[in-house]
């Protein structure tokens, strides 16, 4: 069997691409995945011109960031590659994404070290579905006949149910799981209903790489950081 193709992760750019681009170029062309935060000033078929033109498949996820202008939206989300709230295989592996972060307007689940029973991945949201929270936005705050824009990268229940029906094995996520001091136990939770084996984010500009009691290895991206997936650590499933 032919060795798979690179699979680089890249922490939150937020417009520094030239460290980004250098990995790219040092490597065989693989698929390259950005766990958001991108801020884009052109669109990201444009910025990541010289990878794609090498063979590079560029795979993202929104963060909160990306929904701070209209142009940095736009820049993003007309590209082609989005992994949120999908699970898209890549190299025999399994990818889940979880765009976006927690808004207390919305859902604010409590903190690793606040978790008492009943626990966090029950915590009561104000809303649950996007179709709900829309409901009852005043006129004014429609924006492109749907949600705000700053609410566009928010995370609600209705994405863990939704990746909750799916099996993978890495989750790819711009928040962050509990083992982080700002990160969410409920992130563990999907992760363990999901049988993920890894968990990739952003958000927090940290390196580092922890374990979950679950035993769920986690590796948070520094700012612009490259990471090339060791697949020895994530073996792809048995057929069957």
């Amino acid at each position: 069997m032919a060795d798979p193709r690179p699979i680089l992760f890249a922490g939150d750019p937020h417009r520094n691409f030239a460290p980004i681009l250098r990995a790219c170029h040092a490597l065989p062309a693989g698929t390259l995945i950005l766990p958001g935060d991108c801020d884009c000033p052109a669109p990201l078929s444009s910025v990541f011109a010289p990878a794609i033109a090498r063979g590079w498949d560029v795979r993202w996820i929104l963060g909160n960031h990306d929904t701070e202008t209209e142009a940095a939206y736009d820049n993003l989300c007309e590209a082609p590659g989005n992994l949120g709230l999908r699970v898209t295989t890549i190299e025999g592996l399994r990818l889940a994404g979880l765009p976006g972060v927690f808004k207390p307007r919305v859902w604010y689940p409590r903190l690793e070290g606040d978790r008492t029973d009943p626990p966090s991945f029950q915590t009561r949201p104000s809303f649950q579905t996007r179709a709900a929270f829309q409901a009852q936005l005043r006129p004014h705050e429609i924006w492109r006949a749907g949600l705000p824009l700053f609410h566009r990268d928010t995370i609600f229940p209705e994405d863990f149910d939704r990746l909750a029906a799916f099996q993978c094995d890495i989750l790819v996520s711009h928040e962050a799981p509990s083992c982080h001091p700002h990160g969410f136990g409920v992130i563990d939770d999907l992760a363990s209903t999901c049988g993920v084996r890894l968990i990739v984010h952003g958000h927090h500009h940290t390196a580092y790489t922890a374990v979950l009691p679950s035993g769920i290895t986690v590796r948070g991206l520094g700012l612009a950081e490259p990471w090339l997936l060791d697949f020895s650590a994530v073996p792809a499933p048995h057929d069957g």
